[in-house]
């Protein structure tokens, strides 16, 4: 959710603190600060709204100086205010903090009868009085750092200056990603690598309860205890341009037309036409631990959840394994039935979603073997993961997923193949029939989003509705959801993703003539049973916009508004649908007037309960 950014070096730190802001305003946020040691004294700029607010601050009152640290928040504790607003001081110290204090209110109260003041809400000021105690003690930053972290319980990245020590920043992290990079005499730090591409390729992941101590020339990293202990320097292989809009209007639109090209990148090497097997060098798992594996969980949160109930389909059809999909935020407050040598999957786009980290560590301390989905390299998921399948999809800036989802869609249909292979479900034959399918799909998402213009027509058609629902059935309807999560995401339009065969079991009785039903009928097994459902609907006024395999002649009769995808095996419609609904939702998003990039209330990478 927030953005923390830190830099020492020779140059002026605003202007690179600012653009590393910049950077990190995908990941949402209600308000900005930056601190500056500016001669012997530290100064704190702070405003409410967009980084334009604080741009205006400091062209008011200058800061100049060349070590200095930036935050983005997203309000939890406190609402949106400039006093809330990070970085936040006690006497020496100033400090930005991403995450949550679980214990801050306990002290809080003792902080408080030591005699220290609070002036925001917020539980991040309860680490700058902690550190500045510990300062007041005689300890140097990095120790009063060390101690306090100590004493707190939550989830937390943490970068401090102190005016005693104006050589040197101090980070830490428990829970929330944080990233060091250098370049030429000068040190970045930042909660994503987006936020330092243009600087440095070269970055340091800390790991959980790691302690650094940053100056222009050296990074020193420890553990909690005070170890010295030394993390590997990782490249980064993808290019900073890939954060601009190209051309596009908005991210969103340059991340669904970017698709073809990400799914390619997910499957690119990963395949042996040869043996008809799936080659994923990151998932070690043999086939005498899979064979001990009695069941296939998948847990992920949002958008990654739809992804797993799509997996749940896939592997039971490809596997015959059975699979118990969970939400992160359910699956960790209830008493689990996993099993030693369980297999289980965690799907995230960031690989820092707290609810999905929370249930992979609960699975690890019950003895299942855990396997991860995510995009983002270096993780703190794919690092604690015992197998990863990463999705290649580069950096997506629209908070409202895209091609993240494709791109897990694709790696579930990878590990499906691989899995299946592994369990003799699928034969070496049938694998070659799947890979020939598979690698069709960047050809085919084309061909979708080559009619982009017939879904700019339907978004006029239907952009001034209050209310939409989605329907589908077997693995498309996940995608109902997935639809339905995308316009209301976006456009602030109420929409209900429903199993279509479950309509007249309540969600029937809000059909009328303003209501637009959205269907996915592809040519499966369930087609009649769809096209029954879609009649229902017809027969009560509803305006019917239905989504359709090539050769399709039924429900063009009857539907208002049709869009048909290429005529693939019904397993693979699920992306070509998802393509289409994702143009859907953008264009009525547009009509209507809201920031697609940047949707109210909604933060890209959540990584707090």
């Amino acid at each position: 959710m927030c953005g923390i950014v830190g830099y020492v070096g020779h140059e002026e730190a605003v202007p690179i603190l600012i653009e590393g802001l910049r950077r990190l305003e995908y990941r949402g946020y209600d308000s900005a600060g930056v601190a500056v040691l500016q001669g012997k004294k530290i100064e704190v700029r702070r405003s409410v709204g967009k980084l334009a607010n604080l741009e205006k601050s400091l062209r008011e009152r200058g800061l100049t100086g060349e070590a200095g640290i930036g935050h983005t928040r997203w309000a939890t504790h406190g609402k949106p205010s400039e006093a809330n607003a990070h970085p936040h001081r006690s006497g020496p110290c100033v400090l930005v903090h991403n995450g949550i204090i679980e214990n801050y209110l306990a002290l809080r109260q003792q902080l408080q009868k030591d005699g220290y003041e609070f002036e925001s809400e917020t539980d991040t000021e309860v680490v700058a009085h902690l550190i500045s105690s510990h300062l007041k003690k005689g300890l140097r930053l990095v120790e009063a750092v060390r101690v306090a972290t100590s004493e707190i319980r939550g989830s937390y990245a943490i970068a401090a200056l102190s005016e005693t020590e104006p050589d040197k920043m101090v980070v830490a992290r428990s829970g929330c990603p944080l990233v060091i990079g250098q370049h030429k005499g000068a040190s970045f730090v930042a909660s994503d690598v987006m936020a330092m591409l243009t600087h440095t390729r070269d970055v340091t992941y800390l790991e959980e309860g790691d302690i650094a101590v940053v100056t222009k020339s050296s990074v020193e990293v420890m553990l909690a205890d005070g170890k010295p202990v030394t993390r590997p320097v990782s490249q980064v292989t993808w290019d900073a341009d890939a954060a601009e809009k190209s051309g596009y209007p908005h991210f969103m639109l340059k991340e669904i037309h970017e698709q073809p090209q990400t799914i390619l990148d997910t499957l690119r090497g990963r395949y042996s036409f040869e043996t008809g097997e799936a080659d994923v060098p990151d998932v070690t798992m043999t086939k005498e631990q899979f064979a001990r594996a009695g069941k296939i969980w998948i847990v992920a949160c949002g958008t990654s959840w739809h992804a797993g109930l799509v997996g749940k389909y896939l592997f039971e059809e490809m596997i015959r394994v059975p699979v118990q999909v969970d939400i992160g935020s359910e699956f960790r407050y209830r008493d689990p039935l996993v099993e030693k040598d369980d297999l289980f999957i965690t799907i995230s786009q960031s690989g820092e979603t707290a609810d999905t980290l929370a249930a992979a560590r609960e699975a690890k301390r019950r003895g299942a073997r855990v396997l991860s989905i995510v995009n983002v390299v270096g993780s703190t998921l794919a690092r604690e993961s015992d197998d990863v399948l990463y999705t290649h999809c580069g950096p997506e800036i629209g908070v409202a997923s895209t091609k993240a989802f494709t791109g897990q869609l694709t790696a579930l249909y990878l590990l499906a193949l691989h899995l299946g292979r592994m369990r003799n479900t699928i034969t070496a034959e049938e694998g070659k029939a799947w890979l020939e399918r598979f690698v069709m799909l960047p050809a085919l998402v084309r061909r979708v989003l080559g009619r982009e213009a017939e879904l700019v027509s339907m978004a006029k058609r239907y952009h001034t509705k209050r209310n939409f629902l989605y329907l589908g059935r077997g693995i498309n309807y996940p995608i109902a959801l997935e639809g339905a999560l995308k316009l209301k995401e976006i456009s602030y339009i109420h929409a209900e993703g429903y199993a279509a065969g479950e309509m007249k079991h309540g969600p029937i009785a809000l059909i009328d003539k303003d209501m637009p039903v959205v269907v996915m009928a592809p040519r499966d097994r369930l087609y009649e049973k769809t096209v029954s459902n879609l009649m229902e609907v017809k027969a009560r006024g509803a305006p019917v916009i239905a989504f359709v395999t090539e050769g399709e002649r039924e429900l063009g009769k009857a539907a208002d508004s049709v869009f048909t995808v290429p005529d693939v095996p019904a397993v693979l419609t699920p992306i070509l649908f998802t393509v289409a609904l994702q143009l859907l939702a953008y264009h009525v998003a547009v009509l209507r007037g809201c920031d697609v990039d940047k949707p109210r209330n909604l933060a890209k990478s959540v990584t707090v309960e």
